[in-house]
C-alpha cells in the first residue's frame, strides 16, 4: 500500500491490483463509499426515468421552424459525449450535420437557422452555460438537458426554450444514459432519428439484464467486467471500435478507464488505426514485450513483471446491411479479424466484446455496459475509490483559484 500523496483528498491504493478483493463483496461495497457501482447499475433506470421526464416537455417547439442547418451539441466529458451518440444512432443518412462542440460558446457560424442542445450533468458547466446564452443570443433554436433549479435552468427559461431536468445523483460519468436519452428525444422532435418507445425498453431491459451480470456478489469467472479489469490489470490498454457505433463505445470506455481507474489508453477507430497505430502491436509494449516472456516464468517474479499492451476489439457487424453506410459492414469485419489475427500473431492479449440487440441504441448499450463496470472493477482491485478523483479537484482549484479576499 502506498503512503496518501498531498492534495486535496490524498491519494491510497497499490500499484499491483488484487484480484481477491473484488471476490469479497462487503469488501468491496466498502472501498465504493461514494456508490459507482450502484450508481452504474442504474443505468436501465435511468433510461426509463429520463424518458418519462422529457415526454413532460414540450418538444415540438423544436420542429416549428421545419429542419435546422445544423445541430450543434454543447457540453463537455461525458455530457459532450451524447453528441456523438446523436449523430451515431442518426446514421450516415442523418439529413443535416451534428456537430460536437466542447468548450465554451458555440461556433461563430451558429445562426437561426440551426439548433443548439447544451447538455450539463450539474446544470452550471461554464461550457453549456456559455453555449446556451449564445444561441439564446443568435437566435438559434435551443433545447438545455440538466439538472433542475440550475443555472443552466435559468438559461433556458430566460430564452423561453424547452429544458429536461435530469436529476443529478451521482457523477456525470456514472449518468450517462440520463444525459444521452433526453438528447436522443430532442433529436427525434428534430426528426433526426428514429428511436421508438420500443426501442428505449428493450435498451433498459438490456443494461438491466448486464448490471446483473456484472453484479459485485458475482464471482470473476462468471462476471464478465471483472474478468475483463483483471485481464487488463497492469497494461497498457487500447480500445479500438470496427464501426461508427463501436468507435463510440471504446472512446467511452477509455473515459471511464481514465477516470475511474487511473489508466492511461488509447481508443479509436479500427479504420484508422490500420493506417498507422497498428504498429503499437510491433512496439516496445506489444510483440517486443511479449516475445521476451519467459513462458516457464513465476508470473510473479517481479522481474518478469513487463508492462504489456492489452487489446480491447469492440465489434458491431452492423445491423442492416442493405442501408446505405460509410463502409460496407463486410469491410468492418475483415478489418476486425485482421486486428486479432495480427495479436495473436504477436502475442498480444486479446478481448473482444460483440454488440447485440435489435437496434442502433440497443447495441451501443451492449458495448458500454460491461466495459463501464469492468474500470470500476479495476479501480476497485488496486484499492482505488472510483469516486474520488484528487486530481480532479485539484485541477479545478489550480485552474480557478479563489479572489484573495475570500481564501
Amino acid at each position: 500500500m502506498v503512503n496518501p500523496l498531498e492534495g486535496s483528498a490524498g491519494v491510497n491504493g497499490h500499484r499491483v491490483a488484487d484480484e481477491s478483493l473484488l471476490n469479497d463483496e462487503k469488501s468491496m461495497l466498502g472501498n465504493d463509499p461514494g456508490g459507482m457501482l450502484r450508481a452504474t447499475a442504474s443505468a436501465g433506470a435511468q433510461v426509463r426515468e429520463t424518458a418519462a421526464l422529457a415526454a413532460e416537455v414540450d418538444l415540438s417547439m423544436l420542429a416549428d421552424e421545419g429542419r435546422p442547418r445544423a445541430v450543434v451539441v454543447a457540453g463537455i466529458g461525458t455530457a459532450g459525449l451524447t453528441g456523438n451518440i446523436l449523430s451515431t444512432v442518426a446514421g450516415p443518412r442523418c439529413p443535416v450535420p451534428i456537430i460536437g462542440h466542447r468548450s465554451a460558446g458555440i461556433p461563430g457560424w451558429v445562426g437561426a437557422a440551426d439548433v443548439v442542445i447544451a447538455v450539463s450533468a450539474s446544470g452550471r458547466s461554464p461550457e453549456a452555460l456559455a453555449a446556451a446564452e449564445a444561441a439564446a443570443r443568435r437566435g438559434a433554436r435551443l433545447v438545455a438537458i440538466g439538472n433542475p433549479d440550475s443555472e443552466l435552468e435559468a438559461v433556458a427559461e430566460r430564452a423561453r426554450a424547452p429544458f429536461i431536468g435530469v436529476p443529478r445523483r451521482a457523477p456525470a460519468r456514472a449518468t450517462l444514459w440520463g444525459l444521452a436519452i433526453p438528447v436522443l428525444l430532442a433529436g427525434r422532435a428534430l426528426g433526426l432519428v428514429k428511436v421508438t418507445e420500443a426501442d428505449i425498453a428493450e435498451t433498459a431491459t438490456r443494461l438491466d439484464a448486464d448490471a446483473e451480470r456484472c453484479r459485485p456478489g458475482a464471482d470473476s469467472f462468471v462476471n464478465p467486467a471483472k474478468a475483463l479489469a483483471l485481464g487488463l490489470a497492469g497494461s497498457v490498454p487500447i480500445v479500438w471500435g470496427s464501426s461508427p457505433l463501436a468507435t463510440v463505445a471504446a472512446r467511452r470506455f477509455a473515459d471511464t478507464l481514465a477516470a475511474n481507474a487511473r489508466y492511461p489508453v488509447m481508443a479509436g477507430a479500427l479504420g484508422e488505426a490500420g493506417r498507422g497505430r497498428v504498429g503499437l502491436l510491433d512496439g516496445v509494449f506489444g510483440g517486443l514485450a511479449e516475445g521476451s516472456r519467459d513462458i516457464f516464468a513465476d508470473p510473479d517474479d517481479e522481474d518478469e513483471a513487463v508492462t504489456r499492451l492489452r487489446l480491447v476489439v469492440l465489434r458491431d457487424g452492423g445491423l442492416n446491411p442493405e442501408d446505405d453506410a460509410d463502409e460496407p459492414v463486410a469491410v468492418e469485419e475483415r478489418r476486425a479479424d485482421a486486428i486479432q489475427t495480427l495479436a495473436d500473431r504477436r502475442g498480444v492479449r486479446c478481448d473482444v466484446l460483440t454488440a447485440e440487440g435489435g437496434s442502433t441504441l440497443e447495441r451501443l448499450a451492449s458495448l458500454v455496459a460491461v466495459p463501464d463496470f469492468a474500470s470500476l472493477y479495476l479501480a476497485l482491485a488496486h484499492g482505488l475509490d472510483p469516486m474520488a478523483v484528487p486530481a480532479i479537484s485539484e485541477m479545478k482549484e489550480l485552474s480557478n483559484p479563489m479572489p484573495e479576499g475570500l481564501s
